[in-house]
């Protein structure tokens, strides 16, 4: 099948308009917080993302309904623009910080040492990619320094990206008949709650408002400070992980803020559909639900398992603080979150044994539930892998006349389905392990070797997965090829691999390298 570029190039140019929209949603934020000094930047970005997406809409307005492959080249191209232009706000108030243009008619603080790394536009794309794909790996070395109107920005940017720039282009822009549904499952989507596309897409910014609010409530319940809870409601909910602290929710030191914040993590791995029944009354899909009930027993089998493994090393002093920070570090890996209570790892110096950490690795891998806000390979693409695994091993003995079905949660498959079921699963399963693999490679070559090879992994698997914690390997002494590389694990983590497999699939038949 022919690729039309034309309508990928209307696509993309549509996205870029609806998220330059947050630029100048920023403005404000700079206005209310008194810092002046980034508005320019803000509004350099509303234009240049404006500008561009205007330019494509207008050159490409005139083609047809974008068919599949078209909605995957244009998730995997519309995610690799927006996270690029999405660094623009970064470098340009680093720039403003460096340079102070206004000649002392604007208040503009001295450049501190975090803000400055973002002079390097590489550093930038790296802190705008983790954003929009809700990973929350960082450059910065002290949040604390950031102004907020970047504070601010990267929590904007994970909150939008949890749902999806896609989801949030439909919402807006979206027509019955124009092509929606492929848009929406390119961004690794196929649960709907009402038959129409626009309408599920509406409904799951509804329930995301809510729950946004509600975690927003709830930490400040819970003691956090208003701005800290704006912010962490934000990027809890969005299971993304950014902090305005460089130790995370430990900064607190706080039990009850750090036992609340759990429930957050929670709700951000649950489906969207299953949360609008349970909105409507229904509360049996807390357990009736395959995958929700698989987030339950996942989070707490896992966080059973990491807190024998702490105890037995004694890491920490109680009982009590081992299942807490057992419990808070296996479910913000698991759902993707990246919020700290402890570190994992110190680079070069061991924290958390093998052992600990490989664990956290394996629930990363996981992630929580399709349809929610979180990454990894989901827990209902595992459940098929391991059944189907077994279903296939099983079929040997039986006799060729039998019919054979699967039972997977309230779905009985056919021969036929569980096949391509099966087979989508598996090989999501091994582009996504041969994607960690070449980012440990990468690493491998350009880090020290003295780092641990398991906290290598841990970095590359929080990239991919779209976590957010680190061992002490990802920050600003990162070379930049180690950090080219887990913007890259971080891009196709977001789209399960497979928009970006077709994407250069693409790209290599036009240069005549692949046919």
């Amino acid at each position: 099948m022919r690729l039309r570029y034309r309508a990928v190039g209307r696509d993309v140019g549509r996205i870029l308009q609806v998220i330059s929209l947050m630029a100048v949603a920023s403005v404000v934020i700079a206005v209310l917080n008194r810092e002046f000094f980034a508005v320019p930047a803000f509004v350099v970005t509303a234009v240049v993302m404006a500008g561009l997406g205007l330019a494509l809409t207008r050159r490409y307005g005139d083609v047809p309904t974008s068919g599949k492959a078209e909605a995957m080249v244009t998730a995997a191209s519309a995610w690799a623009t927006v996270g690029v232009l999405g660094g623009l706000p970064f470098l340009l108030i680093a720039w403003t910080l460096s340079v102070d243009p206004f000649g002392g008619l604007v208040h503009t603080p001295p450049l501190d040492d975090t803000t400055a790394i973002f002079l390097h536009p590489l550093d930038a794309v790296f802190e705008s990619m983790s954003g929009f794909t809700g990973t929350g790996l960082t450059v910065a070395a002290v949040e604390e320094q950031l102004p907020r109107s970047l504070h601010w920005w990267r929590s904007f940017t994970e909150w939008i990206g949890g749902v999806g720039v896609i989801v949030l282009t439909v919402a807006i822009l979206a027509r019955p008949g124009s092509g929606s549904l492929t848009l929406y499952e390119s961004e690794a989507r196929s649960e709907k709650i009402h038959p129409s596309i626009v309408n599920t897409v509406t409904e799951i910014w509804k329930i995301y408002l809510g729950l946004t609010l509600g975690s927003i409530g709830l930490l400040l319940a819970a003691g956090m400070p208003l701005w800290g809870a704006i912010n962490h409601g934000m990027t809890g909910i969005a299971t993304g992980g950014f902090s305005v602290h460089a130790d995370s929710i430990a900064h607190y030191a706080s039990p009850i803020i750090e036992y609340a914040t759990v429930p957050v993590m929670v709700a951000g791995s649950i489906a969207f559909p299953v949360h609008y029944l349970i909105f409507r009354g229904e509360i049996e899909n807390f357990y009736a639900d395959l995958q929700t009930r698989w987030v339950f027993i996942w989070f707490g089998a896992g966080s059973v398992a990491l807190t024998a493994l702490l105890a037995t090393s004694g890491q920490y002093e109680t009982l009590e603080k081992t299942f807490r920070v057992a419990l808070f570090q296996f479910v913000s890996a698991t759902s993707n979150a990246g919020f700290g209570t402890a570190a994992v790892g110190g680079g070069t110096e061991r924290v958390w044994t093998a052992g600990e950490t490989l664990l956290l690795c394996l629930g990363m891998l996981t992630g929580a539930a399709a349809g929610s806000t979180v990454s990894g390979l989901k827990l209902v693409r595992v459940v098929t892998l391991v059944k189907g695994t077994a279903w296939q091993i099983g079929n040997v003995l039986r006799p060729d006349t039998a019919v054979r079905r699967l039972q997977i949660g309230d779905r009985n498959l056919s021969e036929d389905q569980v096949q391509r079921e099966y087979t989508e699963a598996t090989v999501v399963f091994v582009l996504w392990i041969a994607g960690i693999v070449v980012g440990v490679a990468v690493l491998l070559r350009m880090l020290p070797s003295a780092y641990p090879l398991e906290y290598v992994i841990f970095d590359v698997m929080s990239a991919q997965s779209n976590v957010g914690l680190d061992a002490g390997v990802t920050g600003p002494g990162l070379p930049d090829p180690g950090k080219a590389m887990l913007i890259v694990n971080m891009w196709i983590g977001r789209l399960e691999i497979i928009p970006v497999a077709v994407l250069l699939t693409a790209v290599f038949r036009r240069a005549g390298l692949y046919r």
